[in-house]
């Protein structure tokens, strides 16, 4: 064997190892999550890594009277697919308009850029401000305020995403349209959303991601009835004691929804990053 190729054959084994151990880095406090969910709160605390599993932590978020967490469940649920939703149409016309129509060169690029300098913006600084406003208007502790909130924050991120896409399409299949009499609601629906359709998958699954996750707003807009996910499992660290058991149990509850859309979606996902890197 050659020294060229036992150099090749050394660092692609060096690779692996690297790659393995970032596997390893990434997946461990999933994996201690998950062990900490079918603990009881001693074992955890003793630190056994040999234990038997129970339930009770489950059982004691999902079926508790005291727990919220079902509730909370569904409010993430709501405001996580009605804030998609509303981030998709916004951004998808956004886009078209800046794309496709007669603007000047500089507004499409201030607004993109004021888009990312906005999307750099801690969501905890805006929580202040968005109550001080939401307050006098009675939305704040409820479902349409938290849903405008991420809206607005996951608007930026979309709206760079789909412009990718809208000017990607062919202006000849948008000529063509209009020469057989279609407006611009036809255009959009039967030209555009078809085409940009990869697009909108995988914009829509991050808004949904980073909705389900948002925390800092929500503490602030919410309250017991509205309260979302991540707000259900900051509750379960008091001032005086934290159950951490079930906690990780609530937090690999919390999981399912995304893994779930990801499994779903993963072909459109991949086939909309990807196509967005290259245009």
């Amino acid at each position: 064997m050659s020294r060229s190729a036992g150099s090749s054959r050394a660092a692609l084994v060096l690779r692996h190892l690297l790659l393995v151990l970032a596997a390893i880095i990434v997946l461990f406090p999933f994996l201690w999550i998950g062990a900490a969910a079918f603990k009881t709160q001693i074992s955890l605390l003793m630190g056994q890594i040999l234990f038997q599993p129970v339930l009770m932590n489950f059982e004691a978020v999902l079926t508790a009277r005291s727990s919220d967490y079902v509730r909370n469940f569904a409010n993430s649920l709501t405001v996580g697919l009605l804030s998609t939703a509303l981030v998709l149409v916004v951004a998808t016309l956004a886009a078209y308009s800046l794309n496709r129509m007669r603007w000047p060169r500089w507004v499409g690029h201030s607004m993109l850029g004021w888009a990312v300098v906005f999307h750099m913006v801690p969501p905890i600084t805006l929580a202040g401000a968005w109550y001080s406003m939401f307050r006098p208007l009675g939305l704040d502790n409820s479902y349409l305020g938290l849903v405008l909130a991420h809206t607005t924050l996951n608007l930026p991120m979309a709206l760079w995403m789909m412009s990718v896409f809208v000017n990607d399409v062919p202006e000849e299949l948008l000529e063509a349209a209009r020469i057989d009499g279609a407006k611009t609601p036809r255009i959009l629906w039967s030209v555009i959303v078809p085409l940009v359709a990869p697009g909108l998958a995988a914009a829509g699954v991050l808004a949904f991601i980073f909705s389900w996750n948002e925390f800092a707003v929500a503490l602030t807009l919410t309250q017991r009835e509205t309260a979302t996910v991540p707000v259900a499992i900051g509750k379960y660290a008091q001032e005086n004691t934290i159950a951490y058991t079930e906690m990780a149990a609530a937090a690999m509850l919390s999981i399912v929804p995304a893994v779930v859309l990801l499994l779903v979606a993963q072909r459109f996902i991949v086939r909309g990053l990807t196509n967005g890197a290259v245009k």
